[in-house]
């Protein structure tokens, strides 16, 4: 959690432009008590996660606008949002795109369909370790 906000839950953002998926996703994470925001492309995810700064950010790939690749890469440039823990949520299961997420700065991957346990694990393994360890330059 970001300094400040131990009183506070945990904020998830979530960038996806399907909106039955994106529903999926804030179904899927409502069990760990997060607040939860949304974007549908990545235009309006960059500009929400740069404003609220989530703990969290639950990242597709194919985004309108601008992809996710982009954002990734405007996030970890910027250091107000480097911290911030990034999941790519991606139908390209392909172990190519996996690597690609990890040396592009992705803390995570998961590949849709997702299983919702799977994805609340990340969530909350991602939450734990930043706690403890935060990011450092």
């Amino acid at each position: 959690m970001h300094p400040g906000a131990s009183d506070m839950a945990a904020t998830v953002l979530i960038v996806e432009d399907s909106p039955s998926v994106r529903r999926l996703i804030e179904v899927s994470v409502r069990p760990l008590g997060l607040r939860v925001l949304s974007a549908e492309d990545g235009i309006v995810g960059l500009a929400t996660a740069r404003a609220e700064v989530p703990d969290v950010i639950l990242l597709d790939i194919g985004l309108p606008g601008i992809d996710g690749w982009e954002v990734l890469r405007e996030l970890r440039g910027d250091k107000a949002t480097a911290d911030i823990g990034i999941i790519i949520v991606t139908a390209h299961a392909q172990p190519e795109v996996a690597a690609a997420a990890e040396r592009r700065g992705a803390d995570g991957f998961i590949t849709k369909p997702f299983r919702p346990g799977h994805l609340r694990e990340e969530i909350q393994a991602l939450l734990d370790q930043s706690a403890k360890f935060p990011r450092t330059g």
